[in-house]
């Protein structure tokens, strides 16, 4: 920060939430930020009994649409069709019978492969959300970096033109000053294979040292096959909102993810489980490592 900086810690959606601010956001924004997360977790969440997804998961049917459906579930079209399915809203049946369920069983019911045509069962618009039959929807890909955007901007709304940081568990957007932030190697979390330096954008990042478990198993499926991806270790992510960038480090563990990033206009950096690191044409990371 350039001048003393306010940091607001708290813990939500599962992760570790930093809020830098400067000045310090008063307790009434601070409740709107609290209020607005909960509203988002109520309607997304698949761990939450009484979500709006989970309640579509037990017999499909209809519920009030989210004010972030379309938004996501728009994104997430531009994903399915980048990564020739690879990338589904509906992947959540599938992550569950591999263990990472509501109970967080972690028991491995082998690979069970995303309803292949998920735009026919799925829709969204006129207040309603609808699923034609039961699927479980997850909406991991981009829905921190979605989260992210809105506290930002409910930030934003207390503090003006102030320098802000909102830091979701790594997921981060930068406004008013620069942030060099570390690319955390995903076989040892005391080093960095490189430091970005991010301002007035958003940096997200996805590895799968991140919610592992098992034999090999961890949160990044192939929603067309219910099972990891095995040649990418950890992505990050650069753009002008950081649901776009989260939905670009989820898009670069597949074929694909590449175009979608160009077409986007992002900037990115791949590490492959066998140490080689890739990155984007006039990616400004510096990295402590070459192709």
């Amino acid at each position: 920060m350039t001048a003393p900086a306010a940091v607001w810690r708290f813990d939500a959606i599962g992760t570790a939430w930093e809020v830098e601010t400067s000045p310090a956001l008063d307790a009434r924004a601070r409740a709107r930020v609290t209020a607005l997360i909960e509203r988002f977790d109520a309607a997304w969440s698949r761990f939450r009994g009484d979500s709006t997804v989970r309640r579509l998961a037990e017999a499909g049917g209809t519920a009030p649409e989210p004010p972030d459906a379309a938004a996501m579930l728009e994104a997430f079209g531009a994903l399915s069709t980048a990564t020739a399915g690879a990338v589904s809203p509906l992947v959540g049946g599938a992550l569950e019978a591999r263990g990472y369920d509501p109970d967080y069983a972690l028991v491995d019911r082998g690979p069970v492969p995303a309803p292949r045509d998920w735009r026919s069962l799925l829709h969204w618009g006129g207040g309603l959300l609808r699923l034609d039959a039961p699927a479980v929807i997850d909406v991991g890909a981009l829905g921190k970096g979605r989260l992210v955007d809105l506290v930002l901007a409910e930030v934003i709304g207390a503090i003006g033109a102030h320098p802000a940081v909102i830091d979701a568990g790594g997921d981060i957007a930068v406004r008013g000053i620069p942030q060099r932030i570390g690319l955390e190697h995903p076989y040892d979390t005391r080093r960095a294979i490189g430091v970005w330096e991010v301002r007035d954008a958003a940096l997200c990042a996805s590895a799968v040292n991140r919610r592992a478990w098992g034999d090999g198993l961890h949160h990044v499926l192939d929603a067309r096959t219910g099972e990891p991806v095995r040649a990418v270790a950890a992505t990050w992510a650069v753009a002008d909102t950081a649901m776009r960038a989260d939905a670009i480090a989820t898009a670069l563990f597949f074929d694909g993810g590449e175009a979608l990033a160009h077409e986007w206009g992002v900037s990115w950096v791949r590490m492959l489980t066998d140490g080689r690191v890739e990155w984007s044409p006039g990616c400004t990371a510096d990295l402590f490592t070459g192709r």
